[in-house]
Parts: C-alpha cells; sequence; structure tokens
C-alpha cells in the first residue's frame, strides 16, 4: 500500500510538473515569458524584455515624439513635425521634462543630428541647423542649408546625417511603388557643408529615414521600408494576402557611393515587383542592384536606429533598431526594439535579437499595440533611449 501510495503521489507530481511547463511554455509563446516584475519600471505597459535588462519610462505628456537626438550639457532634443516644433528636454532625477522650444515654425521637421555645436535637422524641401549658445534650450542661430529640394509625397521626410567634410540627405518615393528614376526622389544626395556641391550618392531607395556611419568607418549605413502589396496581380483580396504578409523584407543598407539598390523595381533580395515586368531593362536592373547587408521581416517598418559605441550594455558595435510595426498585414508584426549584432572581423551583420517587444501576443485573443517605436539614441552613460510616438513617450533600455 505504501509503495503504491507513493507511486501515485509520485505520478501526480510529475503531471503537475508537466503542466506547469505546458502553461509557462503557452505564456512564453503569448509574448510574456521574458518579461519580470523587475524588467519594467513604473508607468510601462507591459512590454516583453530581454533578460538581464529593464525598460524605464522617462518622458511623456510633452507632445508628439518622433526622432531624438543628445546635444551637448544634457540636452536632448525631439523632433515634432505635426506641430512643426523641435523642443529640448532636461533630466531630473531619472525623469526627462520640457526646457523649452528650441525650434518653431518649421513644418514636417523630421530628421536629427548634433554635430559640432549645431543640431542639424530636415524639412520636407530643406536642410537646416541651429545652436543654443545661452543654455536655454532655444536656439539662438538657425541657418538655412538647403532648400529647392523634393517636398510632400507619402515619404516627405528625409534623413540627415552629417560629417566633417559633406552632409548627406535622403528623399524617399512619393507613394508606394512609383518609378521616379528621372526625378530626385529615390535617392540620397551629397553636400559639401555650406549647402553647394550637390551630388548624387546612392539611388534606388524607398524611405530611409535615418542614416549613420559605422563606427570607426566611413560607411554609411541606412534602414528602408519594403514596398506595399507584393501580391496585387497575383490575385490577393482584402483579408488573404499570403504573398504580401511575407514579402517583401525590409532592409538594412550600406550605401555605397553610386550604389543603385533596387526600388521600386527590385526589392529585398533580388525579388522582381511584377509591376514592371515590360521594362526592357528588367534583367539589367537586377544584375546592379546591390542586395540588403540583412533583411527584416516584411512590414516591421524600421525607422531611427543607432551604431552602439559604448559597451556598456555589452552592443559595442552593434545596430540597435526601432521598428515601428505593421499596418498593412493580416497579423501585427514589428513593434519590436532589434539588436543587429554586428560580427567585429568582418564588420557586417551576423544574427540578430529581439530586445524589447510592444505588442500583447494574446492566445486566442486579438493582439493589442502597447507602443509604436520611431527612433534611438544611445545615451552618454551607454543606455539606450527610444521615442514611441503611439503615446507620446521615451523610453531607457538599461542593464538590471
Amino acid at each position: 500500500m505504501t509503495k503504491g501510495f507513493v507511486w501515485i503521489q509520485n505520478m501526480k507530481s510529475f503531471i503537475c510538473t508537466i503542466g506547469i511547463g505546458v502553461l509557462c511554455f503557452a505564456l512564453g509563446n503569448s509574448g510574456f515569458g521574458q518579461t519580470t516584475n523587475s524588467n519594467i519600471g513604473p508607468g510601462v505597459p507591459p512590454f516583453t524584455v530581454r533578460p538581464g535588462f529593464k525598460v524605464s519610462l522617462v518622458a511623456e505628456n510633452i507632445g508628439q515624439v518622433r526622432f531624438i537626438e543628445f546635444g551637448e550639457k544634457g540636452i536632448l532634443y525631439v523632433s515634432q513635425p505635426a506641430s512643426g516644433t523641435i523642443i529640448t528636454l532636461r533630466e531630473h532625477d531619472g525623469v526627462w521634462s520640457k526646457l523649452a522650444d528650441f525650434v518653431t515654425n518649421k513644418p514636417t521637421v523630421h530628421g536629427l543630428c548634433y554635430f559640432d555645436g549645431w543640431l542639424w535637422f530636415t524639412q520636407s524641401g530643406a536642410v537646416w541647423k541651429a545652436r543654443d549658445t545661452n543654455g536655454d534650450g532655444r536656439a539662438d542661430e538657425v541657418v538655412k542649408i538647403a532648400d529647392a529640394l523634393p517636398s510632400g509625397g507619402g515619404h516627405w521626410w528625409r534623413s540627415i546625417l552629417v560629417t566633417p567634410t559633406a552632409f548627406y540627405t535622403s528623399i524617399g518615393d512619393s507613394g508606394n511603388l512609383t518609378d521616379e528614376t528621372a526625378t530626385e526622389r529615390q535617392k540620397i544626395w551629397k553636400f559639401s557643408l555650406d549647402g553647394t556641391n550637390k551630388t548624387l550618392f546612392a539611388s534606388g531607395i524607398r524611405n530611409t529615414e535615418k542614416l549613420r556611419l559605422r563606427p570607426g568607418t566611413a560607411e554609411i549605413w541606412g534602414c528602408d521600408h519594403g514596398s506595399d502589396n507584393y501580391g496585387k496581380l497575383l490575385g490577393e483580396t482584402p483579408g488573404n494576402q499570403p504573398f504580401t504578409d511575407h514579402i517583401p523584407p525590409d532592409e538594412f543598407n550600406y550605401y555605397q557611393e553610386g550604389g543603385f539598390y533596387g526600388h521600386p523595381f527590385i526589392v529585398g533580395d533580388g525579388l522582381p515587383r511584377l509591376e514592371f515586368k515590360g521594362r526592357s531593362n528588367f534583367v539589367e536592373l537586377a544584375s546592379s542592384a546591390i542586395s540588403p547587408a540583412w533583411l527584416f521581416g516584411a512590414h516591421w517598418a524600421p525607422n531611427g536606429w543607432n551604431f552602439m559605441q559604448s559597451d556598456a550594455l555589452g552592443f559595442r558595435g552593434d545596430a540597435i533598431i526601432a521598428c515601428h510595426g505593421s499596418w498593412n498585414s493580416t497579423k501585427l508584426v514589428g513593434y519590436r526594439i532589434e539588436r543587429v549584432i554586428f560580427d567585429p572581423l568582418t564588420g557586417r551583420p551576423t544574427g540578430r535579437q529581439k530586445l524589447v517587444g510592444l505588442v500583447v501576443e494574446l492566445v486566442g485573443g486579438k493582439d493589442q499595440v502597447l507602443g509604436r517605436p520611431c527612433d534611438i539614441v544611445e545615451a552618454p552613460d551607454g543606455s539606450i533611449y527610444f521615442s514611441d510616438d503611439f503615446k507620446g513617450r521615451i523610453y531607457r533600455i538599461s542593464k538590471l
């Protein structure tokens, strides 16, 4: 009787253990498995956070939050394209609050790049730089560097990268899949620092929103969104889009001078857009298109991003990407902070990790969006700040 009782008790324990394991597996696959109470700070939604890291809320109630950039003297800049304003924030006890309006009356103000005491920024149709000389958070000097650039359209925003000898800006597609090879759109342009000597740097882009140099090199990198409705000519209907849900992937590109990156004719790694199959030079276009250095999932919408300079989080040399998330797929995808791991020997991407997920993946229910990352910056202490233009917030990723 005793042996039988012990056997039954052991079986109950075994069954209970299996049940708990199944429950944990289900929770893990629903998106909750990577989050513990210590992973998220006060006011942070139930994001999924990679073990060993923490997400804290550092700014809210400051209006629209799009692109962000650290300057000097503890200043954080935030672009607000809807109001045409860049605001400045200052930190106190871990919380960032508004200091002042840095510049105003710049509708569609977007990309930011701080260089040599100046904040460079882009507006649909123009490139500017401004600086604050007395520390009150407001620009005392505002200088227009270049204008007469294409403006408006579906992708009016543009990136800005400033180097010691030149600056670079990208101009996106006016729509989704437009042949604008004969125009100034779908291209990256290079200028002298005074706005002269405009030259074509690269072409075949759709809407690269941020350009940055890989640390220790002169290599220019950027993320580009894939075009939509890939399966339209293959008979897809609303709600039934097995091609469009997966094709084309979004791209992480190493932009080289004179390079052609495919859009709108070639997407992803050599995939043709059937809309252009009648072109006599279609094969030639495919042969000349430079393949992405790394591919993201379709509709992830990688926007702002940054190469990590510090090793405070163990990410030196890697790229941290703010993926804005999907609007055009049957399942919510993207909505994450993604790490693209670079091989220090080859200087090229070799793997990836999801650091933060911003969708609650409910089993048997409708998924819920908790935030839409827009931009990434590295703070002076080596932590990561990312903007969320869904709730108008800024979050910080640090080590536990």
